[in-house]
């Protein structure tokens, strides 16, 4: 039986881990979650798990989490803050670290996890997009495994299984073109944030669906899947597949192309990461190919998206500017989330902020916190 921890398990990824639990009870135990606000939801967590540990990030919500668990005679400790999130995530009793917290405040419990020799099932695609030469390092001198959770990377980590990464000739992410596929600058320019929420194929957490609607969420997979695969930029294509059936590909250097196909549903490369390299019995619905009536492929409109082109060109530049775009980005979403700013600034803030700010090749923790603060203090200087 292996030992879990999920961080950000009241969110989308968190709740569809817990869903796979449930099914697989004889396989997992879960030790310990974390949440930010969602004190309702922890609670009703632990009446049900019964893990040792809880980390609550925000103040008010770690009393009250610890309150119940005092005046109901609970045993689950309760902690607070970033100080909680990397205790748990470092736990002996831990085997795996679900890491599914959104943005980039997840690369330190990440690391520290690696450090510990915890094997991550990883969700938290801001981990590698700043920190990927440090986590990757890390993971490799710890002797570690990071198992991609994020459907496209899970799907390329299936269709690598037993063959030789050297005859690998391209990585193919597949993308579903958001809500908005097809539309022009002009009809995006008042899109308000209820319509940028409602994604057409995926159930995601407000900030995921932001990012889907801007295909920000692609180019930080683009980012990700270099860390992860080792495959250079110019080798990682994306393809607008409106269906999700295709979660994504690995072309080799024969012409071969293989695929992973499944339900558009989290739970099965969750499920995948968990219990790799074993197959179980599906949590999922198959899929009934008498019912798919076409697949289609569109080249990304990098001129409409141009969060796509920047997360690219953030890359390829490597040093700070992933970290530089990043933050750009998330406070960005935050601003537009709260109605500060039109969807169209969300990848113009990310532009200018990738001008503006200096990049560097010196990459260690500090220098992308300290980079980090400073990118979000002056846009939100600017904007609010």
């Amino acid at each position: 039986m292996k030992n879990i921890c999920v961080l950000g398990v009241t969110g989308s990824i968190g709740t569809q881990t817990l869903e796979v639990l449930r099914r697989e009870k004889d396989r997992f135990s879960l030790k310990a979650v974390s949440a930010n606000t969602n004190h309702e939801a922890i609670i009703l967590i632990i009446n049900e798990f019964h893990p040792d540990f809880v980390a609550m990030m925000d103040e008010k919500s770690y009393y009250l989490v610890k309150n119940y668990c005092v005046g109901n005679n609970k045993n689950t400790k309760v902690l607070k803050g970033m100080e909680g999130l990397i205790y748990i995530a470092t736990l002996p009793i831990v085997d795996i670290v679900v890491t599914s917290i959104v943005g980039m405040i997840g690369l330190r419990p990440t690391l520290a996890a690696i450090y510990a020799k915890k094997d991550i099932a990883l969700a938290n695609k801001e981990t590698l997009v700043v920190g990927g030469e440090l986590v990757m390092k890390a993971a490799k001198e710890n002797g570690i495994k990071i198992l991609p959770v994020d459907s496209e990377h899970g799907a390329v980590f299936q269709c690598l299984q037993g063959n030789d990464r050297e005859k690998v000739d391209k990585i193919i992410l597949t993308a579903s073109g958001g809500p908005f596929r097809g539309k022009s600058l002009e009809e995006l320019k008042n899109i308000t944030k209820e319509l940028a929420l409602k994604h057409p194929k995926w159930n995601m957490g407000p900030k995921i669906s932001i990012d889907s609607a801007t295909l920000m969420n692609k180019g930080l997979e683009v980012i990700e899947a270099h860390w992860l695969f080792n495959v250079s930029y110019e080798d990682i294509e994306v393809v607008v597949h409106p269906q999700s059936v295709i979660h994504s590909m690995v072309q080799y250097i024969d012409g071969s192309v293989l695929a992973q196909l499944g339900s558009t549903d989290m739970k099965l490369p969750i499920q995948y990461a968990l219990n790799f390299p074993e197959r179980c019995n599906r949590v999922v619905d198959k899929i009934n190919f008498h019912e798919i009536n076409t697949l289609t492929f569109e080249k990304p409109d990098l001129k409409t998206f141009k969060c796509l082109r920047l997360a690219y060109e953030a890359g390829k530049m490597g040093g700070l500017m992933p970290t530089i775009m990043n933050a750009a980005n998330e406070v960005s979403v935050e601003l537009f989330l709260n109605n500060k700013i039109k969807f169209l600034q969300i990848g113009d803030i990310v532009e200018e902020s990738m001008i503006k700010f200096v990049n560097s090749d010196k990459i260690d923790l500090d220098s992308i916190l300290e980079m980090d603060f400073k990118v979000r203090q002056e846009i939100n200087r600017i904007h609010l």
